[in-house]
């Protein structure tokens, strides 16, 4: 046990190389029902023992540890937690194993969790004191009940409410067990004057709390005057412990209630996996030498209670138990205590890495100024030029270059959906009208150029609102990444945080204007004129063209079908067109020059568009970025930072950041 304790205390400083050493000291424990069957328990045996010496190094690692507060980390430390119907005793077993007086009167006395560390202390003269509130008020045997209440008011109010907040009481005194136990406030169903209504739920929450995690040793003291199972004790640690593995029953009373206990007992019907302990409380005025001699005489003579094994009577037994559980169950926790500090510090030392180093001038501040917007350039390039994702694996919204294809590939669909025209009505009506505006004095079958732009300009308009609903979006969604990585690399840095926001957002409604312009002029540029030296124009349209002999043959026979299927429109309806023998050639082949030259218009605007936004997106990153933030924080548009001190707006900013 001894080479557990000291590897335990120097394994405290979060070091967790010699978890071996853990692993070879605690194989050698017995489990707990062995140690509590195989070690001789005396009824004359005292409550401080050799046993002491080895366990208190444990139990000072445990007491620094929840000093310490490990406990709010979410490390659970072992713990015997004491819990007991209102006047079920439990005030009478803590006062015999401290032997001190603790307070006493009618309703809840315990009011607080109370943490008791019980110390053997060689020393006649004890030594006694309370910790709370990060403070240490000493006291002694005579006012030691006083002192409690003075601080159980002071954390819970002069009133009768209770609160989670514990209060530690350290008793070093000759003959005392080494042992640390949490006393709990009574369970009560019924509030009494001065206590809320809702004082059973407020309890049984705080019980709840401490006998929950797996490493709690519940001890349940009970009144040999009542029905075990129906104890609210009883209820409460059987919703944790169903087996009752880690639950030990304390029989107080014994000598009120002999009828009848042997058989309680003994028969454990409600699953006490740690055994029963029955002692006899201390009665008025006897002292504490008194108490335990009259309780050694009444198990021994009494013709009921003398039946019981020697092994589950008298406070001494109940020490000697207690010590053994304690040492027991650290033994097995403290390894995987140490292992999770050792986990939990290496978290907070990789954040504390993450937090600034302390600027203490003006140029380390421009140095940590210039690692954000570098690193924040790099991470942009990453992610929104070379399409590496390693600083995002799992977040697909920064994958920038897939979901800008995306993005892309929509914007063409949408482009090609709002172009289209219903062709199997109306077929060629609107060419026909168009021409016929256009006619003049000249030779047939030429067609009129005017004829040609007006339905391109026609088309054009009615597909320009695509492209900058398009722009908006994908600038949108870049203005998102880019703060997503510039508050990430400058999260140390709340000072600098809102200048490099207002930045980026500045800098993203620039580009996204600029863009918006660019996009009018390739729109206004495409009603413009009628030009592409794509040979797939051609292409098409004679491919096109190549309908125009069925299409003449159901033109000139009345008695064929009006309905023909075309190679790029489908079955058509063109029946209509008989109406307008003079006109029609000239409109067939201008449908087909438009359509032809449509689906090169159409692929221009998304090709331009593509290029436009690489080469924004490349000077976003590699040039207006950087120049943006630093005329920002530099306080070109900082507002009010020129305020910090009385000198030019960049030093006053540094400085500011070296504040940090």
């Amino acid at each position: 046990m001894a080479s557990v304790s000291n590897a335990g205390l120097l394994q405290l400083n979060g070091n967790t190389s010699d978890g071996e050493d853990y692993s070879s000291a605690v194989d050698n424990v017995l489990p707990l029902s062995v140690v509590l069957e195989e070690t001789p328990l005396s009824v004359h045996a005292p409550l401080v023992t050799s046993f002491n010496d080895r366990i208190r190094p444990l139990l000072d690692a445990v007491d620094k540890l929840r000093h310490l507060k490990v406990m709010q980390e979410g490390i659970q430390l072992p713990t015997i937690v004491v819990v007991g119907d209102q006047s079920s005793g439990k005030s009478s077993v803590l006062e015999s194993l401290a032997g001190i007086n603790l307070p006493r009167g009618q309703g809840i006395c315990t009011r607080v969790p109370l943490i008791m560390r019980l110390q053997h202390h060689p020393d006649p003269h004890p030594e006694l004191f309370l910790e709370f509130f990060g403070k240490t008020v000493p006291t002694d045997e005579t006012n030691i009940a006083n002192a409690i209440n003075d601080a159980t008011d002071e954390i819970a109010g002069g009133g009768k409410g209770i609160s989670h907040t514990p209060l530690t009481l350290v008793v070093k005194k000759n003959g005392v067990p080494d042992l640390t136990m949490v006393d709990l406030p009574g369970i009560t169903r019924v509030p009494v004057h001065g206590q809320p209504d809702d004082i059973y739920e407020q309890i049984s929450d705080i019980i709840m709390e401490y006998i929950k995690p797996e490493e709690s040793i519940i001890l349940n003291v009970l009144s040999a005057t009542v029905d075990f199972p129906t104890c609210e004790s009883i209820r409460m640690s059987r919703r944790v412990d169903k087996t009752g593995l880690r639950t030990l029953a304390v029989v107080t009373k014994a000598d009120k209630a002999p009828e009848g206990l042997l058989e309680k007992v003994t028969a454990d019907d409600v699953n006490i996996g740690l055994g029963y302990v029955c002692v006899r409380n201390r009665i008025g005025d006897e002292s504490y030498e008194d108490a335990r001699m009259e309780e050694a005489k009444l198990f021994d003579t009494h013709p009921l209670l003398s039946k019981i094994d020697k092994s589950m009577v008298s406070i001494p037994v109940l020490a000697q138990k207690l010590v053994q559980i304690q040492a027991t169950i650290i033994s097995k926790c403290l390894p995987e205590i140490v292992r999770k500090i050792g986990d939990k510090l290496n978290m907070n030392i990789s954040e504390l890495k993450k937090m600034p180093k302390h600027l203490s001038s003006v140029t380390h501040a421009m140095t940590a100024f210039l690692q954000i917007v570098g690193s924040s350039k790099e991470s942009l390039r990453k992610i929104l030029v070379r399409g590496e994702f390693e600083e995002y694996p799992d977040e697909k919204r920064m994958h920038c270059t897939a979901r800008l294809a995306e993005m892309l590939n929509q914007y063409s669909v949408e482009l090609r959906t709002s172009a289209e025209n219903d062709s199997s009505e109306k077929f060629l009506m609107e060419e026909i009208a168009v021409l016929e505006e256009a006619k003049g004095i000249g030779l047939p079958n030429f067609l009129p150029r005017t004829a040609f732009l007006t339905i391109l300009q026609r088309k054009v308009k009615a597909i320009s609102g695509t492209p900058i609903d398009f722009v908006a979006k994908v600038w949108d969604y870049i203005e998102d990444v880019v703060l997503t990585v510039l508050m990430s690399h400058s999260e140390n840095y709340p000072q600098l945080q809102s200048s490099t926001r207002r930045a980026a957002q500045n800098l993203i409604a620039k580009m996204k204007e600029r863009s918006t312009q660019v996009v009018t002029d390739i729109v206004e540029m495409e009603k413009l004129t009628d030009y592409t030296c794509d040979p797939e124009y051609m292409m098409v349209w004679r491919k096109l063209m190549e309908n125009q002999n069925a299409f003449n043959e159901v033109m000139n026979n009345n008695y064929n079908p009006s309905n023909i299927l075309m190679e790029g429109f489908g079955e058509i309806d063109v029946g209509h067109l008989r109406l307008y023998p003079n006109v029609r050639d000239e409109a067939f082949d201008m449908k087909m020059r438009i359509t032809a030259y449509w689906k090169i218009v159409l692929k221009r605007l998304v090709d331009c568009m593509a290029l436009h936004l690489l080469f924004s997106i490349q000077m976003l990153v590699n040039q207006d970025m950087e120049k943006e933030i630093v005329n920002e924080v530099m306080g070109c548009g900082g507002g009010g930072v020129e305020q910090m001190l009385e000198e030019s707006p960049s030093v006053a900013v540094l400085r500011g950041l070296a504040m940090l």
